[in-house]
């Protein structure tokens, strides 16, 4: 039979084993934490991006529903290059952030 002192001695042994995982697992959650709020934060930056195009797209759009027949054609262009940016910068937010997610 085990000792007394063998038993405290294991015990003790399995506790400080425990210890240091419990320790490991937490740093572990932290640098998760940090890595999915730095990601958010991320990812809230592209949207807030899409964002600000977007209300320069709508601007545009109201521009060039406004405007004469003579600046209409070169309003329009604008209004289309805006609205090409917007588009790859929507795809290439939402390939990021699906990439991400999955």
């Amino acid at each position: 039979m085990e000792s007394q002192v063998d038993r405290q001695a294991y015990q003790q042994k399995v506790e400080a084993q425990l210890t240091k995982l419990n320790a490991q697992i937490e740093e572990y959650k932290a640098k998760v934490k940090q890595s999915q709020a730095e990601a958010t934060v991320q990812y809230y930056d592209q949207l807030e991006e899409l964002s600000v195009k977007r209300d320069a797209v709508q601007q545009k759009l109201e521009n060039l529903q406004k405007a004469s027949e003579s600046a209409w054609q070169e309003m329009q262009q604008g209004f289309e290059t805006a609205w090409d940016d917007l588009a790859k910068s929507f795809d290439g937010a939402v390939k990021h952030i699906n990439d991400a997610l999955n």
